[in-house]
């Protein structure tokens, strides 16, 4: 089918089961922040169960082909499997600057970076269980997670960075290996930091993607729209996907109104292009989206595009972000249909 829908990853946890309003007065966490949730611990995984399935079923309902879990269980994009590997003090942190200037506590690289178990194998499985559409889902990227941790361990950042690659690759396998169609990788950092994206960031990620049993994304953008207001006109790490093995590249065009030209650079990768603003709480029309997607389609063909939102759906309101789904899966209708 051409067009598929999915998001990116996350949808918007409900009230109920996180704190949101603490969840969008602080930056995405990098350690662990239980005080978030509000269902107490003996509960907590029920209700995380259950506040999937309605995540689910609401981008069925709104017409999405390809399903995600909607990262309900976790705390940020990143912090449910960085945090589970072995080689970090959890309990005394350290600080790095994230892209919009502010330290953050993080965890510290005390030790080899390893992989001792399964980290969201059961959370794929639960997906693959309560849908029979196809199902994709997001592991943080290797360069990315080298930049959110205060390195006491490795010679280099490099070198933190290609332990955190096997990893991703180990725990990649056993989520193909568990009826995965898609897993996505978030490389948010490779936009932030493009130099040492450059310099060592995209070995990382194709160390990670080496040997992948099944379809591989990757996700650039400039940051969730509710923390990081402004945006750039263009990307300052995309051309060099081109060299990236991933057979999908994420990336934002609404927002920041991108010159779509740019897809000319990586023609060949299916472009997961995003068409919802998500620093604008109106919901688009379909006729909005469906000219969102063909400013895309001189520089991408029409089979590599998968229509998506920006960035992640997590801080929007819940009747909004339901709505500008809805629209998204509508639009794309508008533009198969030209094609019928």
């Amino acid at each position: 089918m051409l067009f598929p829908t999915s998001l990116v990853g996350s949808y918007c946890q409900p009230d109920w089961l996180i704190d949101r309003s603490k969840l969008a007065g602080q930056f995405p966490p990098r350690t662990r922040a239980k005080e978030l949730w509000r269902i107490p611990e003996e509960h907590l995984k029920e209700a995380q169960d259950d506040a999937t399935r309605i995540a689910i079923r609401e981008q069925e309902l709104a017409g999405l082909d390809i399903i995600t879990d909607g990262e309900i269980r976790r705390e940020s994009y990143s912090n449910r499997f960085a945090t589970a590997l072995d080689g970090l003090d959890l309990d005394n942190y350290g600080t790095v600057i994230t892209r919009s200037g502010k330290p953050v506590p993080v965890p510290r690289i005390t030790g080899k970076i390893t992989r001792a178990r399964q980290v969201e194998v059961d959370d794929l499985k639960f997906l693959r269980a309560n849908t029979d559409r196809m199902v994709k889902i997001t592991l943080p990227g290797p360069f990315t997670m080298s930049q959110q941790a205060e390195n006491e361990f490795y010679a280099s950042a490099a070198e933190a960075a290609m332990d955190y690659a096997q990893a991703v690759k180990e725990e990649m396998a056993d989520l193909f290996a568990a009826g995965a169609d898609v897993v996505q990788l978030d490389e948010p950092w490779l936009q932030a930091r493009p130099e040492l994206a450059e310099e060592y960031g995209l070995d990382a990620l194709n160390a990670a993607l080496d040997g992948a049993a099944g379809t591989t994304a990757v996700h650039i953008c400039f940051g969730y729209a509710a923390m990081t207001k402004e945006r750039p006109e263009g990307y300052s790490f995309l051309r060099q996907m081109k060299d990236c093995s991933c057979k999908q590249v994420s990336i934002e065009t609404a927002q920041s109104n991108l010159d779509t030209s740019v897809l000319e650079t990586i023609r060949g990768k299916t472009v997961i292009l995003g068409v919802l603003n998500l620093g604008d709480n109106a919901v688009e029309t379909p006729e909005i989206i469906a000219d969102r997607i063909r400013r895309a389609l001189p520089y991408v063909d029409p089979e590599n595009v998968v229509v998506a939102p920006d960035c992640g759906l997590k801080y929007l309101p819940r009747d909004v972000a339901f709505g500008k789904m809805k629209a998204m899966a509508a639009g794309a209708a508008i533009v198969r249909a030209e094609y019928v």
